[in-house]
């Protein structure tokens, strides 16, 4: 069994009642394994279907699965390939019930290193925005490369505190995802050095971080809006005493009722202000589900009562959006480049919309940008929208993030590899490779490298070789 401190397990048994052995005992079991498949790329049908490895489905998760301790999904290519994300079954569960529709405005306020991000923008699928942050930098380096490396079109990765984000978005956002910094109870028998840096002040340190962090994240939702707090972690006072202080402090906040599924508990109403409807609020307890600890409350923020719709629109036509540089879209010169870099190429229009007012350059760099308030120049980020490539002289050269958002069917020039090709690793580490024969005849130049019909990232053609463009920061050893 895992160590566990005595101040928690004497906490635990007064929570649980009956229920604490069953609890307790769960420690005794094995953790399990999930990956999360990318909708952007494949269903997760499709996915069980040619799973190099045992799969069964998470049950409350429609694009979850099991997978086994003896397999290793981030040694194989389809993981390179972004067509999942190694995430554990429970923590899969706060993205997948945020109701996130096409077209929204969307915050993951607390997002590193990525695992419910890339959800999110997995649900957009290249419509609306995602805006990313963390507040550590190495992490939003990390949660940047993830979201790269799923594909993901219209992000915005920042790197700063919640209350600088809240100047800049207020009442922006149709949707907000705050997955708290928490005590980590939920988490002990996953990684067990947490349980060594539990005590018993902790839940009291996190709930005051929690506070600031979700006070922002209020005033950064449209009313009508829907924010969806959660959290790896069993403590009251983390949990719903702050659905409960929250509330009381943010009255326009309302509880809302979360898809459910069997195996979730309700909130229980003591453990916070002692109203009824903390029962939306879901917990997940290991002895119930085959997952670890996780809390869930969904709320939404009350529609404004003095002004009405069409006066919210007015707001939007009078400043309230704009893109982020003042640089404008490409010169001439560089319109036609990226054209006949994607007409060489056989890229689908809509893959790339050169006519748009949202592509821009800047820095010699091409960028897909979302529309954003202007005041964003003001935050510190790590990528506006997506890096489609770099101007050099009298030629185009496509980035690893653009490659990332094709496969074989949206780019005519692409060489397919199998999985078990040998060539597929030696591309991953960056060597040169020896083109397929049956390709070895076609036009020399750039080409999509594909693992089966997946993305991995470009390589020239020239007289049969296929020479290495994967990214240097991305090769493995």
């Amino acid at each position: 069994m895992t160590d566990l401190p005595e101040e928690f397990l004497h906490r635990m048994e007064d929570m649980l009642g009956d229920e604490y052995r069953d609890f307790l005992s769960g420690y005794d079991k094995p953790r399990l394994y999930g990956l999360r498949v990318n909708t952007m790329k494949i269903s997760p049908r499709k996915f069980r279907e040619i799973s190099p490895f045992p799969v069964k489905p998470i049950p409350w998760v429609k694009n979850g699965c099991y997978y086994g301790e003896e397999d290793r999904p981030a040694s194989d290519p389809y993981y390179t390939a972004g067509v999942y994300y190694l995430q554990e079954p429970s923590a899969m569960t706060p993205a997948g019930r945020l109701p996130v529709e096409k077209g929204d405005k969307v915050l993951d306020l607390c997002a590193a290193p990525g695992g419910k991000a890339t959800e999110l923008a997995a649900r957009l699928n290249g419509t609306g925005i995602l805006v990313a942050n963390d507040i550590s930098n190495a992490r939003a380096k990390t949660l940047l490369y993830n979201l790269e490396l799923f594909g993901a079109k219209n992000i915005f990765v920042t790197n700063e505190k919640p209350g600088r984000l809240s100047d800049v978005f207020e009442g922006w956002f149709d949707k907000i995802l705050v997955d708290a910094p928490c005590s980590g109870e939920g988490m002990f028998r996953k990684a067990p050095d947490v349980a060594k840096t539990w005590d018993e002040q902790r839940p009291l340190y996190f709930a005051k971080i929690q506070k600031d962090i979700v006070s922002n994240a209020v005033n950064m939702l449209k009313p009508g809006g829907m924010m969806l707090y959660s959290t790896c972690t069993f403590s009251p006072e983390e949990n719903e005493g702050m659905v409960s202080r929250l509330r009381e402090e943010h009255p326009e906040m309302e509880l809302a009722d979360i898809d459910p599924y069997d195996g979730f508990c309700p909130g229980v109403p003591s453990w916070g202000d002692g109203k009824e409807d903390l029962k939306k609020c879901v917990r997940i307890w290991p002895h119930h589900m085959q997952g670890e600890g996780h809390f869930l409350a969904l709320l939404k923020k009350k529609s404004l009562q003095t002004e009405d719709e069409d006066s919210l629109v007015r707001k939007k036509r009078t400043g309230r959006t704009g893109n982020l540089s003042k640089s404008g879209g490409l010169s001439k010169e560089e319109h036609r480049s990226l054209r006949k870099f994607l007409d060489d190429m056989g890229i689908q229009d809509d893959c790339i919309p050169v006519e748009s007012d949202r592509l821009e350059s800047r820095g010699g760099k091409a960028y897909l940008v979302p529309e954003l308030p202007e005041k964003v120049s003001r935050l510190h980020f790590l990528r506006n929208g997506l890096l489609i490539g770099e101007f050099k002289k009298n030629r185009f050269e496509p980035s690893q993030a653009f490659a990332m958002t094709l496969s074989a069917d949206l780019c005519g020039e692409h060489i397919c590899l199998r999985r078990e090709d040998e060539r597929v690793a030696r591309y991953l580490r960056g060597e040169t490779i020896q083109a397929p024969e049956e390709v070895r005849s076609q036009k020399n130049g750039w080409k999509l490298i594909c693992v089966d019909q997946f993305s991995l990232g470009w390589g020239k053609l020239l007289n049969g070789v296929i020479k290495n463009k994967y990214l240097p920061a991305w090769r493995k050893n």
